[in-house]
């Protein structure tokens, strides 16, 4: 029944993608076709509304579409250009100024809004300028916008761990978090040296004269207002002063203070920003519930059972069954978006790993920065779409620095997938996991 069900899910799945139907409509009839194998109709429509109910009345839930509208709030509240200038004062003086500042900016900035996209048009947009100045050719700028943005979903606060917590079985959203550091961190630099190696060979130079330390200074002052957002939010959460979804409120109130604060959010686009933050919040809770129908399938007739065997049947190798997974993942993310992506493969792939002992934490962080790098791949990629448009060029002037950047990223991939301690080492040193 486990093979036959699997075959339908993605049967159907794989049908209704190609065909354009939205991705929360097409995981939901897919596990519906696997329920009526079992079930008459009645019952699995009524199976599957229940369900659907189930998935979307988890109280962290509400921790989602506090953070999609702080990060909302923080995309109109001026804070890019003053991130910009501050890493600018820190990396400003190696090879390739702009696009070192570029990738630093992107971090801090994608961390703060939890998108790449944003943080791609946001960033992208303030660099874009100063890079057309000084005579960077508009590939490689686009190519090293793309490639970083994504390094913010791994630096908390996250939508896509959180996501990974529910979908886990209550994962700590603190351990994931914290997890999260190093592996967007190692992407960020991964990024950076080939942005490096890129301006040497271009002739890009830093900015020039000595260090500035009063020009740092200025800068700092300018961007603790929004760096401390970071702070207050994720320490408070680490630290166990409120919960998640706690956190997310106090977000929310500090990115509309500040955005007020900095004269750039007015009554309208405050409504633009709630009715938008809205929209996004019901497709991504809707794709949730939905989602549980199909956990819900694949735990009923032992999916990730079945799945387990086959692979244990081929290899008892751990470093070979990651690597598979990572294989999956990597090509399942060039087509899927990440919470989907999320949704689908945690309930089949966390129990394989749990059998030779990995810890969830880790694996979240696997998953996700497999994910992270489909967000960059075409055919969809949709950061990377981004970054082309914001950069005014092509996708085929672009793919030819886009493969250093992958190859570098997939260094990471290694890294995390493969040395516990880059993702566990945090969260361990916090007392959050044993």
């Amino acid at each position: 029944m486990a093979i036959q069900s699997l075959a339908i899910i993605i049967f159907v799945l794989a049908v209704f993608l190609v065909a354009g139907v939205p991705i929360s409509y097409a995981i939901g009839i897919s596990a519906l076709a696997a329920i009526l194998q079992m079930v008459t109709l009645d019952v699995s429509v009524l199976t599957a509304a229940q369900r659907t109910f189930v998935g979307m009345s988890k109280f962290s839930l509400t921790a989602i579409p506090f953070f999609v509208l702080a990060g909302n709030l923080m995309n109109q509240g001026g804070i890019a250009k003053r991130l910009v200038d501050f890493v600018l004062a820190i990396l400003g003086k190696l090879p390739g100024a702009l696009l070192v500042t570029n990738v630093g900016a992107n971090a801090l900035f994608g961390a703060i809004s939890g998108s790449a996209s944003a943080a791609a048009a946001a960033v992208g947009s303030m660099v874009q300028e100063g890079e057309d100045k000084q005579g960077y050719e508009r590939a490689v700028c686009a190519a090293t916008n793309g490639a970083s943005a994504p390094s913010g979903l791994l630096i908390p606060p996250s939508n896509a761990l959180i996501t990974y917590s529910l979908v886990s079985g209550g994962t700590s959203v603190a351990a994931l978090f914290l997890a999260g550091y190093i592996p967007g961190i190692l992407w960020a630099i991964c990024c950076v040296v080939v942005a490096v190696i890129i301006a040497r060979k271009k002739g890009y130079k830093g900015t020039p004269g000595k260090f500035d330390w009063k020009n740092l200074g200025a800068a700092t002052l300018k961007a603790i207002p929004a760096l401390s957002l970071i702070v207050v939010v994720i320490g408070g959460i680490i630290a166990g002063v409120f919960t998640a979804t706690e956190g997310s409120a106090i977000a929310v109130v500090y990115a509309l203070v500040l955005g007020i604060c900095y004269r750039n959010i007015t009554w309208k686009s405050f409504w633009k920003i709630l009715v938008d933050s809205a929209k996004m919040s019901g497709m991504i809770v809707f794709l949730i519930g939905v989602s549980n129908i199909l956990g819900w399938v694949m735990a009923f007739t032992q999916i990730p059972q079945a799945i387990s065997a086959g692979l244990l049947g081929l290899t008892n190798s751990p470093i070979i069954i990651l690597l598979i997974m990572n294989v999956i993942l990597l090509i399942a993310g060039t087509f899927m978006d990440v919470t989907p992506a999320i949704l689908i493969f945690t309930p089949l792939f966390l129990p394989i790993v749990k059998t030779f002992g990995m810890h969830p934490v880790h694996f979240g962080l696997i998953l996700v920065y497999n994910l992270c790098i489909g967000n960059i791949t075409p055919p969809v990629g949709n950061t990377l779409f981004v970054a082309i448009k914001v950069g005014k060029t092509s996708l085929a002037k672009v793919m030819p620095y886009m493969v250093m950047y992958y190859a570098s990223i997939l260094v990471g991939l290694v890294l995390v997938t493969y040395i516990p301690a880059v993702s566990m080492a945090l969260p361990t040193m916090a007392g959050l996991v044993k």
